[in-house]
């Protein structure tokens, strides 16, 4: 389960389990897109008001995030919350 606007979890398990090489343009494309769209909403809405099973997964998810791009301060979240100003 998922909170609304958000990618489930099962597609989001499907696609990970999914060969990349097996998939067509237009999947690819899409998952990017989706992917890029929910890690922006996990960033801009806060943990607290999440459910618990998508706030642990969030974590994760920022802390898989964090190693794979060698420990970059910010998410994407909290980058796109600096630039609309929305840190203050």
């Amino acid at each position: 389960m998922s909170d609304a606007g958000r990618k489930d979890f099962s597609t989001k398990a499907k696609e990970e389990i999914t060969p990349y090489s097996t998939k067509s343009t237009q999947e690819k494309i899409k998952e990017t897109v989706t992917d890029t769209t929910d890690r922006v909403s996990r960033g801009l809405q806060p943990d607290d008001s999440k459910s618990t099973p998508q706030e642990a997964f969030d974590k994760t998810q920022r802390a898989h995030d964090n190693e794979a791009h060698g420990g970059s301060s910010g998410s994407i979240g909290d980058k796109v919350k600096s630039a609309l100003g929305m840190d203050k």
